[in-house]
């Protein structure tokens, strides 16, 4: 190995899945932390007579001593493993953190109760017991733990419910989770409650169905072989873990589609709307705008209600949520750590604004990627915006009709995989002829930013009834369009839908005010603002009758939301937008006259036979901050190199750089002679698992890894099928789908995808994540036997034990510096004969301690 001594500093750039939405809470540290497993037993139920056996880790605070405490909970379908990440990044930062798999999920005994006083609250208060009597833990004068909780959808939920039930809780950071989870389920945008509402069919389908709530194995389940789950129960055939009394309820649910007095009664209980004034402190709600689940109404009914107590809280929609987007994690951390350090540190310093939301920065001019930008207002206007504005619509009454069974359906979103719409400007949505009606804005004379919910009346006459009315009235689906000129395809903001049931007359009329979504859209000039109204949707249970309607705006106008006080930054040099013409001019001379010399330094032939050479790669935050600064190394043939480094010191930056997903402000990297950028080639010898797995929960693991090839265009045979399979090692798994997985399951299927086609140069990025460890040990001798063969693996990893059995070369980073590289037997040896100023041992982990310490 070939390497010259330069630096890197980076920001790693996660993509929010539903299964790992807690990853963006904190920046990492450089101090280490030795995680705890324990077994912590607890009582609940309405008789405190059920024994639980909760499985939970705790992470001492890195820098030793008393530090507050902060609870982690994870999301939906989930364990303790999926914040695992968060947690060792939190105990980095100074805190004592402590993780668990809730009642029903993991490893953890107990069934799913919807976090219910009576059962999780019940068993977040013994959690705060525990972190009460531990050494590492501060206490207030009183003798209370300090303490916050953190979660995302299911686990922000439970983070609310404790703070409403425990006195003892000082501050909460809720993400992407509900406030009525009735309404949620059962939405009525026409104000007449979740008893009228529209039954959210395919997500309440996920959530009950055995993909979510699959029990790992481990000793408190009962032991079962490696990479399968127990055998399931008749009753988590039927709806997974949870109690059987939701599942009784659920049970009816689905059959009628129409929700009743007594599931109302149970979605609340376990709501934040059950305990109004209840929350009394710091609260920090980031909500998602990207969300069919949870949309933004339900951040907005939380902060009023946090509001109403006086207690400080903040708002924030970021591009994420349960239906794709970015995720945010690192902009969502600075926020996170920023509300810890300012209520649990008493940091007055560290504020947070009251109202931020991202917004589309359009492209970066040199490296095509997406930029977020975050606008920012004093205040927090609501869903009706701090002031509002009236658009005049037209469009004639118009018929539509409810087909039979009620499909085909339209579609606004995919629920769980909006994410496949693409980016905002690509849209999903499809409204199936005949049975739509849409209403239209003259083209805008000026740019429009919608921020918050819309409002339109709407009047409904039946058709052919001859007499006979409906007593649930009609079911219509209210959508907000951006439609532009030119004839371009109108874009439905974040793909959401406003389900409304307009009661009608004996006279078979109706009128209701509708709701529409909530949404942060620019509608630009010369662009139409649609109304649309369908009668079906794809997420949601409708009528099965058929049926015909009538529908007209009952008043011309919409009545859209503004706030003038919301600032975004602006993007960069502004001289870029007309200097661009010119640049392209010269850039098409430049060309013209260099063209022959750039084809030849693209290849080099030299390094033809070498897997890697980067050379002078830099990479620069917008801040100017340098997050890549002159890195130089070269690898070769036959080499299982390990990239290490504390987090944050540039090394998945460096591996997208590598993928060709970040384009770099200087410097190259060649891969076997050839200069990679976007869509180059021989990208096609290079396999990679960076920044966690992504499949379709819905497919099976094999028809996952073969849906991915084939979108590769190759030809089947060259896929190697069968060696991956076998690296994956799922056995009857791989045909039973990925949502039933666990994170180790999903963790070796993702490597068997990287290894599809046998590259000549794999990079894998924290592989042993939810790997236990027999299947680390499998995956150490699959990774070395693949580089004997002459290939080479370049693997980015926190577990030094491990780097230390696998790699026979290593890249040491530093805040974005190398600090030291080479084979790993020679950076023992040094250290080992003293060869170190630290010189505190011969392992890895010691040498690299000692390495990134005071000579970094």
């Amino acid at each position: 190995m070939k390497l010259a001594g330069k630096p890197v500093a980076g920001i790693t750039l996660v993509t929010v899945l539903v299964a790992a939405v807690i990853t963006w809470i904190l920046w990492p540290s450089a101090q280490e932390t030795h995680p705890r497993e324990q077994s912590v037993t607890v009582l609940d139920g309405p008789r405190d007579d059920q024994q639980v056996t909760l499985d939970a880790t705790f992470f001492p605070p890195a820098g030793g001593g008393r530090a507050p405490a902060v609870l982690l909970a994870h999301g939906f379908g989930g364990s303790k493993e999926s914040v695992r990440e968060a947690a060792v990044r939190l105990a980095g930062e100074g805190y004592a953190v402590l993780t668990w798999s809730a009642r029903g999920f993991g490893r953890s005994t107990g069934q799913i109760a919807l976090n219910s006083p009576d059962y999780e609250v019940k068993d977040v208060r013994q959690l705060v017991d525990w972190l009460a009597r531990r050494p590492e833990v501060s206490l207030d004068a009183a003798g209370d733990p300090k303490v916050g909780v953190a979660g995302g959808s299911y686990g922000g939920a439970i983070a609310l419910m404790a703070a409403a039930y425990d006195d003892r809780i000082d501050a909460i950071v809720p993400q992407i989770t509900w406030h009525d989870l009735a309404d949620a389920l059962f939405p009525e945008a026409g104000g007449r409650g979740p008893l009228n509402g529209v039954f959210k069919r395919m997500w309440a389908g996920l959530f009950f169905s055995r993909g979510g709530t699959s029990p790992a194995p481990g000793p408190l389940r009962g032991a079962a072989p490696v990479g399968e789950a127990p055998p399931a129960s008749a009753q988590e055939v039927r709806c997974g873990r949870f109690l059987p009394e939701l599942c009784d309820v659920y049970q009816r649910i689905a059959e009628t589609g129409r929700a009743t007095p007594e599931a109302i009664e149970t979605l609340r209980r376990s709501s934040p709307v059950s305990v109004p004034g209840r929350i009394k402190i710091p609260t920090l709600l980031l909500q998602g705008t990207r969300d069919s689940l949870f949309p933004l109404g339900q951040a907005d009914a939380n902060a009023r209600a946090v509001a109403a107590t006086g207690a400080p809280v903040a708002v924030a929609w970021f591009d994420g949520g349960h239906d794709g987007g970015d995720g945010e994690a690192d902009w969502i951390h600075e926020r996170t750590t920023a509300w810890f350090a300012r209520h649990l540190k008493g940091d007055a310093g560290r504020a947070t604004v009251p109202f931020t939301v991202t917004r589309d920065g359009g492209r970066d001019p040199g490296t095509r990627r997406p930029v977020q930008l975050h606008a920012t207002a004093p205040a927090y206007p609501g869903l009706y915006g701090a002031a509002t504005t009236q658009v005049a619509l037209t469009g004639p009454a118009q018929p539509v009709a409810n087909p039979p069974g009620g499909s085909p359906s339209s579609i606004s979103s995919v629920p769980g995989f909006g994410g496949l719409g693409g980016s905002p400007g690509v849209s999903l949505s499809t409204d199936m002829a005949g049975q739509s009606a849409h209403f239209d804005s003259a083209p805008l004379a000026a740019p429009l930013q919608v921020t918050g919910s819309s409002t339109v009346r709407v009047r409904v006459r039946a058709e052919g009834t001859g007499g006979k009315v409906s007593e649930e009235g009609v079911t219509l689906f209210a959508k907000l369009y951006d439609a532009g000129p030119g004839g371009q395809a109108p874009i439905l903001p974040d793909g959401l839908v406003a389900p409304v049931r307009v009661a009608l007359s004996p006279d078979g009329t109706g009128e209701a005010t509708v709701t529409l979504p909530a949404v942060d859209h620019r509608f630009d000039a010369g662009h139409r603002l649609r109304v649309a109204f369908t009668t079906t949707d794809l997420g949601y249970s409708t009528p099965a009758a058929p049926a015909v309607y009538q529908v007209e705006l009952a008043a011309p106008t919409l009545t859209v939301p503004v706030d003038a006080a919301l600032r975004t930054p602006q993007n960069g040099p502004t001289w870029w937008t007309w200097a661009l013409p010119a640049a392209a001019v010269v850039a098409a001379a430049v060309l013209l006259l260099t063209g022959r010399r750039r084809r030849r330094t693209d290849h080099d032939p030299a390094l033809a036979d070498v897997p890697l050479r980067i050379d002078g790669l830099t990479k620069a935050y917008r801040n100017g901050e340098r997050a890549v600064d002159d890195l130089s190394f070269t690898v070769e043939r036959g080499q299982v190199l390990g990239l290490l480094g504390p987090n944050g010191a540039g090394k998945t930056t460096t591996m997208r750089m590598m993928m060709g997903l970040i384009h770099p402000d200087a410097g190259e990297i060649r891969i076997f002679g050839h200069r990679i950028s976007p869509g180059a080639a021989v990208l096609s010898r290079l396999g990679s698992f960076v920044e966690g797995p992504g499949f379709l929960p819905h497919l099976t693991g094999r028809a996952n890894l073969e849906l991915y090839w084939k979108a590769t265009g190759r030809p089947e045979h060259d896929a190697h099928f069968a060696e991956a399979l076998e690296i994956a090692g799922l056995g009857a798994a791989l045909d039973r789908a990925v949502r039933t997985y666990s994170q180790g399951m999903r963790q070796r299927l993702a490597i068997a995808q990287a290894m599809l086609g046998l590259p000549d140069l794999l990079v894998l990025d924290e592989p042993a994540n939810g790997l236990d460890p027999p299947q680390i040990r499998e995956m150490r001798e699959v990774l070395i036997a693949y580089a004997a063969r002459g290939r080479t693996v370049i693997v980015s990893s926190h577990l030094l034990a491990e780097v230390e059995q696998t790699c026979s070369h290593v890249v040491v980073m530093r805040r974005g510096r190398l600090v030291t590289a080479g084979p790993v037997r020679d950076l023992l040896g040094e250290h080992a004969s003293g060869g170190s100023s630290g010189g505190s041992g011969s392992r890895l982990e010691d040498v690299f301690l000692d390495l990134i310490g005071e000579k970094a």
